[in-house]
Protein backbone atom coordinates (compact mmCIF):
# COMPACT_ATOMS: atom_id res chain seq x y z
CA UNK A 1 0.00 0.00 0.00
CA UNK A 2 1.27 3.38 -0.76
CA UNK A 3 1.16 5.77 2.44
CA UNK A 4 -0.19 8.99 2.36
CA UNK A 5 1.17 12.10 4.43
CA UNK A 6 -0.63 13.25 7.51
CA UNK A 7 -2.78 16.28 6.19
CA UNK A 8 -3.13 14.74 2.45
CA UNK A 9 -5.27 12.26 1.00
CA UNK A 10 -5.20 10.22 -2.41
CA UNK A 11 -7.80 11.02 -5.44
CA UNK A 12 -7.63 8.31 -8.83
CA UNK A 13 -8.15 10.85 -11.61
CA UNK A 14 -8.73 10.44 -15.44
CA UNK A 15 -9.26 7.37 -17.67
CA UNK A 16 -5.95 5.41 -16.71
CA UNK A 17 -6.48 6.54 -12.59
CA UNK A 18 -3.30 8.33 -12.11
CA UNK A 19 -3.34 8.84 -8.69
CA UNK A 20 -2.51 12.34 -6.82
CA UNK A 21 -1.98 12.84 -3.49
CA UNK A 22 -3.33 16.39 -2.35
CA UNK A 23 -3.94 18.50 0.95
CA UNK A 24 -6.93 18.01 3.24
CA UNK A 25 -7.14 21.51 2.25
CA UNK A 26 -8.51 21.36 -0.76
CA UNK A 27 -11.96 20.06 0.69
CA UNK A 28 -12.67 23.54 1.64
CA UNK A 29 -12.18 24.91 -1.52
CA UNK A 30 -15.01 25.69 -3.39
CA UNK A 31 -13.43 24.72 -6.85
CA UNK A 32 -12.48 21.66 -5.39
CA UNK A 33 -15.83 20.83 -4.16
CA UNK A 34 -17.53 20.53 -7.76
CA UNK A 35 -15.19 18.12 -8.47
CA UNK A 36 -16.12 16.52 -5.23
CA UNK A 37 -20.42 17.13 -6.85
CA UNK A 38 -19.13 15.50 -10.17
CA UNK A 39 -17.59 12.64 -8.12
CA UNK A 40 -20.67 12.17 -6.31
CA UNK A 41 -22.66 12.54 -9.70
CA UNK A 42 -21.17 9.70 -11.51
CA UNK A 43 -20.20 7.21 -8.76
CA UNK A 44 -21.99 7.83 -5.67
CA UNK A 45 -20.10 6.21 -2.49
CA UNK A 46 -19.00 3.60 -4.21
CA UNK A 47 -15.72 4.38 -5.70
CA UNK A 48 -14.51 1.35 -8.08
CA UNK A 49 -10.81 2.29 -6.97
CA UNK A 50 -11.44 1.62 -3.39
CA UNK A 51 -10.25 5.51 -3.51
CA UNK A 52 -12.01 8.79 -4.01
CA UNK A 53 -12.41 8.76 -7.53
CA UNK A 54 -12.58 12.16 -9.56
CA UNK A 55 -14.67 11.54 -13.33
CA UNK A 56 -12.51 14.17 -15.18
CA UNK A 57 -9.63 14.25 -17.30
CA UNK A 58 -6.08 15.23 -15.97
CA UNK A 59 -5.39 18.07 -17.65
CA UNK A 60 -8.87 19.68 -16.48
CA UNK A 61 -7.76 18.42 -12.91
CA UNK A 62 -4.23 19.38 -12.83
CA UNK A 63 -6.04 22.75 -14.29
CA UNK A 64 -8.08 23.00 -10.82
CA UNK A 65 -5.51 22.11 -8.33
CA UNK A 66 -3.05 24.35 -9.62
CA UNK A 67 -5.50 27.30 -8.18
CA UNK A 68 -5.85 25.68 -5.10
CA UNK A 69 -2.33 25.95 -4.41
Amino acid sequence: SKKVPKGYFAVYVGENQKRFVIPVSFLNQSLFQDLLGMSQEEFGYSHPTGGLTIPCNEDTFLEVTSRLY
